[in-house]
């Protein structure tokens, strides 16, 4: 348990601030083509769901049979590869029906980790898993997601497809050992650079070159996330320290039924390190965990472009609260990747400040991206200060304004929102052939803003009891 939630900290946390709402109708895929862009219901009526979206978030439960990893070979001096040991701890432990694949304290040097069904990968106190810089430690390729687009590539350092009952727990750390000259290179534009390989995989994505075609890996250049849990049903991820990631942290994709709680990433320096993406995901709870990322901190996805209109699965039934969001682009942001849609997000009782803290409300996405982001919900939200926009909604992001596939974005709602310092309190950017629809805010203050807001391009954009530089607007 993090020391911040000790005391009277942690008993508001456990209570909960949505302790007193009512009991909501279940929610499913199917409801993501059933309300208006403009939102549905009151907002007390939205925010009454909050409880019944929570019941149905289960982490799973595993039998008590531990399996050390060093019953199989591993060696915790750093210098020894584990991988081999990995793999067989987490293969025991799952013919046998399931378990917890114990790593005791130590440094572990290790390839991928792939987890298997009902196995509980823990880290104790004193554990860390250091990742090989070596790429061939990520081969064969597997299939997975880069930017929103499917792909045969490296795989992940953590990764489980189409497993049932996964977790990772523990206090101990996992270490992706990415830096300027391991991974975080390939960012760049000099060789070796992902670029090249980026505008091919958006090629094939266009052309429908099947997935399994679209093989990258081994003479490429496209990061792996740190861990990525791909078509997984009920997922937990709580108590570790993940950092240095080659790019995105966390990453559930098509899941359902996910946790993640009381998580830390300490990750501010790489190159697109968000912290947690859940990726067309349904029933996920993102609680008191702490972000301090080069990316966004938490960013809700749902596909990009051509692949997410072939998938076209949404993210749906999003629960943030309680975390705490330090450096980043933005502290809970939807998109870029908006295709599949994203609806039914709530976050609440969040606190974000930083100097290197860009937005705190962030919404972005283009008119290649298309979808939709409707049903959004935010209260409670305190901001010490931002480098940019307290909150944004963009419709031109990478500065494209127009396209084929504009997003219907709208029913975004802020309350009781609190900002000290930040050059503006809206930058909000339609298009006159697509508006936003709909932004909400109330009771909110907004104290120290440096420059005029960008407003351009919206219908129903409404401010109540709203307080910008001590003046009500």
């Amino acid at each position: 348990m993090n020391e911040r939630f000790s005391g009277q900290s942690r008993r508001r946390f456990l209570a909960g601030t949505v302790g007193g709402l009512l009991a909501a109708g279940t929610a499913s895929r199917a409801e993501a083509t059933t309300s208006p862009s403009g939102g549905s219901g009151s907002e007390a009526a939205a925010w009454a769901r909050v409880p019944a979206i929570r019941r149905r978030i289960k982490p799973p439960r595993f039998p008590r049979r531990t399996f050390p990893i060093t019953r199989y070979g591993a060696v915790g001096d750093g210098t020894v590869t584990c991988t081999d040991a990995f793999k067989q701890a987490i293969a025991a432990c799952s013919a046998a029906g399931g378990g917890r694949v114990l790593v005791p304290p130590g440094t572990y040097l290790t390839g991928a980790v792939h987890l298997a069904d009902n196995v509980e990968l823990h880290l104790e106190a004193g554990a860390t898993l250091t990742f090989s810089r070596d790429p061939a430690d990520y081969l064969p390729v597997v299939h997975t997601r880069y930017e929103g687009v499917e792909l045969m590539n490296y795989s992940p350092f953590i990764y489980a497809l189409d497993r049932v009952n996964v977790a990772i727990t523990g206090s101990g750390t996992i270490d992706g050992q990415a830096d300027a000259e391991h991974w975080w290179d390939w960012s760049g534009d000099p060789p070796p650079s992902e670029r090249p390989d980026k505008e091919l995989l958006a090629r094939m994505a266009e052309e429908g070159v099947p997935v399994e075609q679209r093989v990258f890996g081994a003479g490429h250049y496209l990061r792996p996330n740190l861990i990525q849990l791909y078509r997984c049903r009920n997922v937990l991820i709580e108590g570790v320290t993940v950092k240095d990631s080659p790019m995105w942290n966390i990453h559930p994709v098509l899941c359902t039924n996910v946790t993640i709680r009381e998580v830390t990433v300490d990750s501010p320096h790489g190159p697109n390190n968000d912290g947690c993406d859940p990726e067309s995901c349904v029933d996920v709870l993102i609680e008191r965990c702490e972000f301090d990322t080069g990316d966004d901190c938490v960013a809700i996805k749902a596909g990009k472009n051509a692949d997410g209109r072939r998938v076209n699965a949404p993210s749906m039934n999003v629960l943030v609260d309680s975390c705490v969001m330090r450096d980043g682009n933005g502290g809970v942001t939807i998109g870029s990747e908006t295709t599949g849609g994203v609806r039914w997000v709530f976050a609440w009782d969040c606190t974000m400040s930083s100097a290197r803290l860009e937005r705190a409300v962030r919404v972005k996405t283009n008119p290649d991206r298309g979808g939709y982001v409707r049903d959004v919900y935010f209260r409670d939200i305190t901001v010490g200060q931002a480098a940019d926009a307290v909150i944004e909604v963009a419709l031109n992001y990478e500065n494209k304004h127009t396209g084929p596939y504009f997003p219907d974005v709208g029913g975004i709602h802020v309350r009781r929102l609190r900002a000290g310092r930040a050059p503006r309190a809206f930058n909000l950017i339609g298009n006159p052939d697509n508006p936003i629809k709909g932004v909400r805010v109330a009771d909110s203050v907004f104290e120290e803003m440096a420059e005029a807001d960008v407003v351009r391009d919206v219908t129903g954009f409404e401010l109540r009891n709203v307080w910008v530089n001590g003046r009500r607007v």
